[in-house]
């Protein structure tokens, strides 16, 4: 990879989970095997990459394609923070043996796709996207997760597929109130139930917002927490300073992870119709393979 190229990257977990929700349940005749979340995945694959061959997302088709998918729930994170995403149930029965079906219609659509034991895919993405600016590329990850508007900056911007929304530095300010710079001391403050981060209770994203304005970052807030005039609020940062800085270590993406799959793998190459027509046969894919005949 090299200055001018321009790397799209997919949240492949975060691809599966809206597939899966987006379809009733929905099941192969021939052996009553889960098939719904598997439609779904590569019906907004289908869509993407439609939209990237007419160059409608950043005005610009990309050189690199990657799918990023989560390996496991066990992270470094756990042992920072046992209780992290401890609120988290189990995968649906139906949706688990759809998995490897999905990253089976990654490879039917041409597409390099990564994980990695011990880290999640936001990790993966924030690390390629770091090696990609490092030398000149433009980043554009795929997703609608907060947790990537840290990464924002002049050549990294997010799309957003469900509301069809690119957002760069001035959409993170819009929507959140601070630069992607501030974005993970916000996150910190205000936890998220989600992913069952802490945070410090009873702090919004307004109140964050004004915190990080008066006071600049999350750690110069903590050690003048004393100087706070409002005493509910200073007795809640005080109380909680720790479990902010906790909170920050887990909003914090890892872009060092040691990769296994260099840039150069992720080079985008035409989708084989072959593969494409043996998959959507087997998964008995009506409508995509009359997609494919037009």
């Amino acid at each position: 990879m090299k200055e001018g190229d321009h790397l799209f990257i997919i949240d492949g977990s975060g691809y599966i989970f809206r597939a899966y929700h987006a379809l009733p349940l929905l099941k192969r005749k021939s052996d009553g095997l889960p098939i719904g979340a598997v439609l779904g995945f590569c019906n907004m694959l289908w869509k993407l990459l439609d939209s990237v061959r007419n160059k409608l997302i950043r005005n610009c088709a990309p050189t690199h394609l990657a799918i990023i998918f989560d390996f496991s729930s066990k992270t470094f994170r756990k042992k920072i923070y046992p209780q992290y995403k401890a609120n988290r149930r189990e995968p649906p029965q139906d949706l688990i043996p759809q998995f490897s079906l999905i990253r089976q219609a990654s490879y039917a659509f041409n597409l390099p796709y990564v994980e990695k034991e011990g880290f999640e895919a936001d990790d993966l993405i924030a690390t390629y996207a770091f090696q990609a600016v490092e030398v000149g590329a433009d980043v554009t990850v795929i997703s609608s997760d907060k947790d990537f508007l840290q990464l924002v900056n002049d050549h990294v911007s997010i799309y957003d597929s469900v509301k069809d929304k690119l957002i760069g530095v001035e959409g993170v300010i819009e929507q959140w109130g601070v630069p992607p710079t501030k974005m993970v001391d916000l996150q910190a403050m205000i936890g998220d139930s989600v992913d069952n981060v802490p945070g410090i209770p009873g702090i919004g994203p307004k109140t964050a917002v004004t915190l990080i304005e008066t006071f600049g970052d999350l750690e110069t807030l903590l050690k003048q927490a004393k100087d706070i005039t409002q005493p509910k609020l200073r007795e809640k940062i005080i109380n909680y300073g720790e479990l902010a800085r906790i909170s920050r270590q887990l909003v914090q993406l890892c872009s060092t992870v040691p990769v296994d799959d260099s840039l150069e793998s992720f080079i985008l190459r035409a989708p084989s119709k072959y593969k494409l027509i043996r998959f959507f046969k087997e998964m008995d894919f009506k409508n995509l393979l009359l997609r494919i005949s037009r």
